[in-house]
């Protein structure tokens, strides 16, 4: 790992991985809503559109380059930086470096590249729009942060994105796209050397903008923190009441947080772990386990200059909303008044540090995480010491940090109540701190020559030998895959039931796969749901299930020392599945709420009706699960559809990952 600045002030991160002949580029800018007024509210995100728009030495749409070197491009705005990442193999990384040099400064920013892309972002909030949880949380931000640009959702609104004009957005371009506000990541395989070479040739004559620009930047950057200063939470007295057309009731409510460089935030997130992290953990007891919430998670967002705690809960068929803020209440009450176990605390620093591994194992991962600790924590080594940090929270540590910022008096409380099923639900994605990642159309064709002519010169491949999974199969009819792969001290293991899809159910029962995948994790012969849970999440481990068209999908992943727990595990769920009549009531209310917000999404619901007209009447694939389905499917069938579809003959594993495989097939045998 190199840390390297060029004279210009551009800020390059190297990290040579050898593991594939893979690179991956990504340059983040020091811009995104935070640094916007109320009158530019979604400038960020508009200006991300165009920097797709071409170049004034490549006229065409740069979607059109990244496919053309097979990229996997793409860019997102949050509330601290603008992103911009792609990853091709390794003889193409001189051609992206190239590409990302040039729309560093000679973007093309005019009317028609802007009336273009206004459409494209204008549909994008139109369609946030259409969801009653962004609605929700929207009224949620702005109310908790009323004069900071954290209270506003970084997309912006349609009203003010359809009033920037071409030299309005210019402005802001010239002022934050700049070598000094920006950081370059490369990660993969590369020499270093050679290719910080590479970089100063096409990045170190990229002068700044002038200083009229800079100045510009210096001005906005005071202007905004002499707002922070003067700018904490505003919780209000009563609770946010929203009642619009919807399908199901939503809660949110959002505690204020310091920022990413406070030295509670390692204790925070520990917190948030014990309070929402699987099914042992104390806000899913209290909420989902009891039959309140259908769903219930919390996320601490720690940014740049403050940061907040949401918790985030759906509530099940016929509960009120009042009495699930109470139940709420007192589980918070609780982590602030008593101290937690020394066993919750462990289990959470598990699933922690194990979370941390398993999203940072390949090379784009990596770079993301390397650019945002630069960018947002200024030090790319900031995980490094977040990890170390972990190791020293307390349970007093968790106590003091709840009763700190878990603050009755702090919160704002967001209720959602639906008056009709008119709206359009989305509540995967209710964690709208999550930045967008876009879906760029390349607009009309264009001869592959034209693109080609633009196109930066490409050497060769050279080609690399890459390992190959060994295969075997037990006596039983299993189909077994390995990979060793030592790169991270992770093991990911991957399998398919080719039987027991949702083109196995009985039209009559539609449904019943997906209930029977969703219920495998509810008990064995030997265990209830929660003790199974509890053995994968005292090590960090997770195993999931979920019912496809044509079959089941199983997952999961362990560090490379608990692989045994979690192949014994799934082991005993494929074969000693109870399915006890209590979870599949709660399971079958789930299923309900989330029927109800599938027939109120238009996509949704429009993919439904194509695919009926597409299949006919008895085939597998025109039944969809329906609330008469549903509420007619018993203990006794997802048993029998288990006993008749889970078999080894059908089943293929794949494990990738740190082990030794011929202790592995010794496990698996």
């Amino acid at each position: 790992m190199k840390k390297t600045v060029l004279q210009n002030g551009l800020t390059v991160l190297t990290k040579e991985i050898h593991t594939a002949p893979v690179v991956s580029v990504q340059v983040w800018y020091r811009v995104g809503s935070r640094n916007e007024t109320p009158e530019q509210n979604g400038i960020s995100h508009q200006l991300e559109h165009l920097l797709f728009k071409g170049t004034v030495d490549r006229p065409l749409q740069f979607g059109r380059f990244f496919n053309a070197l097979g990229s996997q491009s793409n860019a997102f705005t949050g509330y601290d930086e603008t992103a911009y990442f792609g990853t091709v193999e390794s003889n193409k990384l001189e051609a992206l470096l190239t590409l990302e040099a040039d729309r560093m400064l000679n973007s093309v920013i005019g009317s028609e590249q802007l009336d273009s892309e206004r459409q494209v972002v204008s549909s994008e909030l139109q369609g946030y729009e259409n969801s009653p949880d962004y609605r929700l949380t929207r009224a949620v931000m702005a109310a908790a942060f009323p004069h900071h640009p954290y209270g506003q959702m970084p997309g912006g609104t349609k009203a003010v994105v359809e009033q920037f004009t071409p030299e309005q957005v210019q402005r802001y371009y010239r002022t934050y796209y700049r070598p000094d506000n920006a950081i370059l990541v490369i990660t993969g395989d590369f020499v270093t050397a050679s290719v910080l070479q590479t970089v100063q040739e096409l990045f170190g004559h990229l002068a700044p903008p002038q200083a009229a620009a800079r100045l510009d930047a210096s001005s906005a950057s005071s202007a905004s923190s002499a707002q922070q200063r003067s700018q904490q939470s505003s919780a209000p007295t009563a609770p946010i009441w929203l009642q619009e057309a919807g399908s199901v009731a939503l809660l949110e409510a959002v505690y204020p947080l310091p920022n990413l460089n406070h030295p509670d935030v390692p204790a925070i997130n520990l917190m948030d772990y014990i309070l929402t992290a699987g099914r042992n953990s104390r806000l899913y007891q209290a909420l989902v386990e009891s039959g309140l919430a259908s769903s219930a998670s919390a996320y601490p967002e720690t940014l740049l200059e403050l940061g907040w705690y949401t918790i985030f809960a759906v509530a099940a068929p016929e509960q009120d909303l009042a009495q699930l803020d109470r139940v709420l209440q007192q589980a918070v009450a609780d982590i602030r008044q008593n101290p937690v176990t020394e066993e919750e605390l462990q289990r959470a620093k598990a699933l922690l540090k194990t979370a941390i591994v398993l999203n940072n194992q390949d090379i784009t991962s990596q770079a993301s995480q390397l650019a945002y600790d630069q960018t947002v924590a200024d030090d790319y080594r900031y995980s490094d010491r977040y990890l170390a940090a972990l190791e020293q929270v307390t349970v007093a540590d968790i106590q003091r940090v709840a009763q700190t910022y878990l603050d009755p008096s702090q919160r704002t409380l967001g209720l959602f109540e639906p008056t009709a099923t008119a709206g359009q639900a989305n509540l995967a994605t209710a964690d709208r701190s999550e930045p967008t990642i876009e879906s760029f159309s390349p607009s009309q064709p264009v001869d592959p020559a034209e693109v080609a002519r633009y196109l930066p010169p490409i050497p060769p491949s050279t080609t690399t030998s890459q390992a190959l999974p060994t295969q075997f199969k037990l006596d039983n009819g299993l189909q077994v895959l390995l990979l060793p792969d030592p790169s991270t001290p992770m093991v990911n293991l991957s399998g398919w039931i080719g039987t027991g899809g949702s083109g196995f159910d009985p039209e009559a029962k539609a449904g019943l796969a997906s209930l029977t995948a969703d219920n495998l994790m509810n008990g064995t012969q030997r265990q209830t749901a929660l003790s199974l849970a509890q053995t994968l999440e005292d090590v960090g481990a997770e195993l999931s299930f979920g019912a496809y068209q044509e079959g089941v999908s199983f997952s999961g992943y362990a560090l490379n020392q608990h692989l045994p727990t979690l192949v014994q595990t799934m082991a005993e769920v494929l074969q000693q599945a109870t399915f006890p009549a209590d979870q599949l009531e709660l399971s079958r209310q789930r299923a309900l709420t989330s029927l109800k917000a599938e027939l109120d999404d238009p996509s949704s619901l429009g993919w439904r009706i194509f695919q009926q007209a597409i299949y006919p009447s008895g085939h597998p694939f025109h039944a969809f699960p329906t609330e008469t389905n549903l509420k007619q499917i018993t203990q006794a069938d997802l048993v029998q559809f288990y006993r008749t579809y889970y078999h080894p003959g059908a089943t293929s594993l794949v494990l990738v990952g740190d082990f030794n495989p011929e202790q592995v097939r010794s496990l698996l045998r």
